[in-house]
This record gives structure tokens, C-alpha cells and sequence, in this order.
């Protein structure tokens, strides 16, 4: 029987066994919220918060125990970027805690005989694997802008890894797209397959490895992941990865001074206006919260009130396909390359490359010129080879908190099942992060010792009149970017309510020849996709695009928290109650 736990339950009560079944996936009401993928991680949050917690809080609990209801997407084996709104400050602030490069990456890391290896052959591996962020950015977050302790905020996710669930469709498909990965290590094969097989639907699960792993950081805190024991087992988990018999795979090289001089960086977020909106995003060595500011900028030349739909969506395209070729051409990890973040933001830019939003469908576009539009000498590497394939798979979270505090959380172990190593004893996946770098240079996001590959993670949070208007984010790899621009554009260009625009068909134009869109929604078939068509645009079909999570903050002075009604299983929107 599945039994539904209301928001006033106790930790303390969570029952042995549940399904990992979706609550309502919009909810409205005067007190914090929370949007996520799995109704366990959001039970979490809103216990946090009713237990005295605030939205920094309540993040991490979800967090915590979203790596254990959707581990295939994310947990403490990998990084994220975390965007909070703090009430108190009236100040958004950015907590980056991507992963970095090992000492001894080098820009040949992905090349054997001089050709870079493909995609899929990088990905299970143990040179896939960068130095993780996501534990010490949990632990910076909280002693910052946090009130409750790292083990008070731990426990729902202890008590959920080992009480376990019964297996739910979602869950089970991915672990099947995984089983081939899962197959070459001991450890994953253990933990995620019953005979080479993913476990079947309804199936109980439970991991009582990773509990007494979150139980270890609960006890010792952030610094047992990064030294002793544990940075032992993830050491040799990298450098010798656990195969089966006969199993060959490229072995990592990252030492322990990599663990224990792991850095997280708090950086000025990506601050941009559209249509009286203030909107906030991650700074490099995310590219989202650019290419998100810059396509708006391009938009917001143009009156899009008054367009029909097809040609709002066009321009949308359109403004999308040219924040991707600059993107692609300029964004990296700060530290080691100029990106020109003030001539990608000037609105001058923006009317400039607008100009070539009028005509049909646009190509692959080149990249713009940005440093004539700010006071830098320097001049930009512009590559000329194909980018390398990024991932589609994450997990992005949404809470506020009664204060008016607001959080953005999206953080990931790259591909689905990560680089398909678990830590042997210790319950986690770690990641593949290091197949985000360029496999070829020369390229601004070439592998390099220590450094943070390019994201496209996109936590967004838009102000209006200085106040949170509404926050939004999803998975989805290069998609992320492309789903929060669309659900904007929904909302504020097309009117749409901020569930509508969550839940409407996604397109999704990279630079490239055709645009992604969802076979889910039958798009190909009805008129909007005609329209656009007679435009120039040509589709190419995927299952779905995304996993958005957000937050809306009504004028009456009330809430509402959305997730998805459909795509990923559903997802689990709470608020709370007065």
C-alpha cells in the first residue's frame, strides 16, 4: 500500500517502505515552498522548513535526499551551481561547486592516437571523473545563509536510504538505460542490477551504504568526504575503478591533495533586465545565466505582445540559435580564459545580433564580435571544430521559505548514472563531469588541470520591483538553457500561467540545422509546428526536454510551487500550510 505523508509528520515517523509516487505537481498557499522531481526530497524540504528551517536549508535536505530517490542523476559524487536569494540582504548571491580537473588533466586527456575518443567511450571511466563539489558546497551554503546543522538536515535522506522504496516506472527505466554501464563495475552492478538486469517496478530499494555514508558527514561534516576514509575509498575507486572479470577501462589519476584542496567559489551572479524583470543567473563557468541574459536582450527589441504565437516562437529560436554560437565560441571557466561578459550582456550587442533574427530559420550561425562592445583589448580564441556532446541528464530544485529567502539548486553527476562507478561500500555514483571539457583544442574549454568545465546548469531567479517575481531551472544538459529561456518567454511574452508555461511543448535550437523537440507532446503533427515551419524550421524528435522545477510569487502574497504534471515521472510540489 503507498501511503501519503503530510507535511506535519515527523522525520522521525517516515514509514519502512513507500513509492516513489508524485504528490500534486502545482500547489498555492501562503507559506515556504518547494518544487522537485521526487515527492520524498520535497516531504524533506517541507519538514525542514515546518521544523524552523529556512529555504538554504531545506535545499540541502532535498538535495540529500533527492541522491537517493534519483541517483542517476545526481548526488554527492558530483557538483552543482547553487543561486540564493537572501531576504535579509536583499542580495542574490552564486555558491559555485562544480567540479574541477585532477592535477594531472591535460588537454590531451580524451585522445588516443592523437583523435579524439567518442563521447559514449569516455563516458565509463575512470579519467571521466572530476574532483567532486557537491558536500563542501552543501557545508558552505549552510554555514553562510543556513540555521540548521548538516546532520539535522541529513536525516530524512538517512531515514529514506535506509527504510528504501518500492521502484517506479521512472526510476526503472533509467536504471535499464544504464544496465550496459552498470554491467563493467562491481560495485554499480551490486547496488542497480538483479542479474544484469534493473531492478523491476515495484521492487524494493533501499541503500543502506550511502545512509552510513550521509551518516559519516552527519557526524564528522563536510571535510570526512574530502580526507580520511572515505577520500581513500573515492581515490582508489577513481584510479583503480571496480570491473568485473575481464573488463578493461581507462583509469583515473586524481591524488588525495585533489580532494583535500578542493575549493568551492562564490561568484557575481549573471545580472540582466527584461521587460521591468530583474533577472539573475550563474556566472561562468556556467554558460547559462549568459546565454539566457543575452537571447532575452535580443528579444526584448522586438514587440513580441503584439505577435501572433508561431512568431514569438520563431524569434525565440532565433534568439536562441546566436546565444549558442557565441556561447559555444567564448564561455569557459573564468579562470583561465577571457570571456567577454560585457559585450555578451550589452544591449547594444544585442540589437546588433538581433538584426539577424528576421529572416527565416537561421543555421549554424557564427559567433559574434562582443569585445567591440566593451573596454577590453584583448581578442578572442574563435574554434573552428565541432563542440563535444553534453550530457542531458541532472536534477534542478525550487524552495522559498516563509522570510521571502529563495533558492536555485541545480547540481548533477553529468550523464545518466554518471561514469557508472559506485564507491565501492559507500552508496554513491560518482561523476563523469570531465567529458563536459572540448576532447580537442585549441577551444576555451579544453581540459586543463584544476579547471571547472563549461555547464549550461541555468538556476534562475527574476526579481520585480526588488522583490522575487519567480524562480525556475531544469536538467537537461545544452536543453537546460533552452527550456528556462522558453518557459520565460511563456510567461511573461505569451501570457501563459506559470504552470502553462512549464508544462507547454519544448523546442530547443543549439545552432544548429534543425530544433529538438518532444515526441510526448505530438508537436510534429498540429498547426503550431506548420507555422514555424513555413519559417525554415525543420525538427528533429526526442522523448521529452527538461525536468523544470519553479516557484511563482503571486500578488495576493501567495505561493505556487510547480513541477512537471508529465515529463520525468512527475514531479512533487508542496507548500506550506498556515
Amino acid at each position: 500500500m503507498n501511503i501519503y505523508l503530510t507535511p506535519a509528520l515527523t522525520i522521525s515517523i517516515w514509514l519502512t517502505s513507500f513509492a516513489l509516487q508524485a504528490a500534486p505537481p502545482v500547489s498555492t498557499g501562503h507559506g515556504g515552498a518547494v518544487a522537485t522531481i521526487s515527492e520524498p526530497a520535497s516531504q524533506a524540504a517541507l519538514q525542514i522548513l515546518d521544523k524552523g528551517g529556512n529555504a538554504i536549508d531545506a535545499a540541502i535536505a532535498a538535495a540529500a535526499t533527492l541522491g537517493v530517490t534519483e541517483p542517476f542523476s545526481c548526488g554527492i559524487g558530483g557538483g552543482g551551481f547553487m543561486l540564493i536569494y537572501s531576504a535579509r540582504d536583499q542580495q542574490v548571491i552564486s555558491i559555485d561547486h562544480r567540479e574541477t580537473a585532477p592535477a594531472s588533466v591535460t588537454p590531451r586527456l580524451f585522445l588516443e592516437d592523437n583523435h579524439a575518443l567518442p563521447w559514449p567511450d569516455a563516458v565509463p571511466n575512470g579519467i571521466a571523473v572530476g574532483v567532486p563539489g557537491t558536500v563542501l558546497g552543501w557545508q558552505t551554503a549552510l554555514e553562510r545563509y543556513g540555521t540548521l546543522s548538516l546532520a539535522q538536515l541529513l536525516e530524512p535522506a538517512i531515514q529514506v536510504a535506509t527504510q528504501g522504496f518500492n521502484i517506479n516506472e521512472n526510476f526503472h527505466r533509467i536504471n535499464q538505460i544504464n544496465e550496459a554501464k552498470f554491467a563493467k563495475f562491481e560495485s554499480a552492478s551490486q547496488l542497480y542490477l538483479t542479474n544484469g538486469k534493473a531492478h523491476q517496478i515495484g521492487s524494493h530499494f533501499s541503500n543502506p551504504d550511502l545512509a552510513n555514508t550521509y551518516q559519516l558527514l552527519a557526524d564528522r561534516g563536510a571535510r570526512a568526504f574530502y580526507e580520511g576514509e572515505l577520500a581513500d575509498d573515492i581515490v582508489a575507486a577513481v584510479n583503480t575503478p571496480p570491473v568485473k572479470k575481464g573488463i578493461t577501462v581507462l583509469a583515473g589519476d586524481m591524488s588525495h591533495t585533489d580532494l583535500k584542496n578542493y575549493e568551492v567559489r562564490l561568484r557575481q551572479p549573471i545580472h540582466s533586465t527584461y521587460r521591468g524583470y530583474d533577472v539573475y543567473g550563474m556566472p561562468a563557468p556556467s554558460s547559462g545565466g549568459i546565454a539566457i541574459a543575452q537571447a532575452l536582450n535580443m528579444l526584448e527589441t522586438f514587440d513580441l505582445a503584439n505577435m501572433e504565437r508561431a512568431q514569438v516562437e520563431h524569434l525565440y529560436l532565433q534568439a536562441s540559435n546566436l546565444a549558442f554560437a557565441d556561447r559555444n565560441a567564448y564561455v569557459a571557466d573564468p579562470e583561465y580564459t577571457d570571456i567577454p561578459v560585457q559585450g555578451l550582456l550589452s544591449k547594444e550587442y544585442a540589437k546588433a545580433r538581433a538584426q539577424l533574427m528576421t529572416g527565416s530559420a537561421l543555421q549554424q550561425s557564427s559567433a559574434g564580435d562582443p569585445f567591440r562592445y566593451q573596454q577590453d583589448p584583448s581578442w578572442p580564441l574563435r574554434p573552428s571544430h565541432p563542440l563535444g556532446q553534453e550530457s542531458l541528464h541532472t536534477t534542478h530544485l525550487a524552495v522559498s521559505d516563509r522570510e521571502g529567502n529563495v533558492v536555485a539548486y541545480t547540481f548533477t553527476i553529468e550523464d545518466w548514472g554518471g561514469s557508472g562507478i559506485v564507491v565501492p561500500g559507500r552508496g554513491f555514483l560518482l561523476n563523469n563531469e570531465l567529458t563536459d571539457f572540448d576532447f580537442s583544442s585549441p577551444h576555451p574549454n579544453v581540459a586543463e588541470a584544476f579547471k571547472r568545465p563549461r555547464s549550461s546548469m541555468s538556476p534562475t531567479i527574476v526579481l520585480k520591483d526588488q522583490q522575487p517575481a519567480f524562480t525556475i531551472g531544469s536538467p537537461g544538459g545544452s536543453t537546460i538553457i533552452t527550456t528556462v529561456l522558453q518557459t520565460m518567454v511563456n510567461h511573461i511574452d505569451l501570457g501563459m500561467s506559470f504552470s502553462e508555461a512549464v508544462n507547454a511543448p519544448r523546442m530547443s535550437q543549439r545552432n544548429g540545422d534543425t530544433t529538438l523537440v518532444e515526441k510526448r507532446s505530438d508537436f510534429t503533427d498540429g498547426e503550431q509546428a506548420k507555422a514555424l515551419a513555413a519559417n525554415g524550421h525543420t525538427f528533429v524528435e526526442t522523448e521529452q526536454i527538461g525536468a523544470a522545477n519553479g516557484i511563482i510569487f503571486n500578488q495576493d502574497g501567495t505561493v505556487t510551487a510547480v513541477s512537471e504534471s508529465k515529463r520525468h515521472g512527475v514531479g512533487t510540489a508542496l507548500v506550506q500550510q498556515q
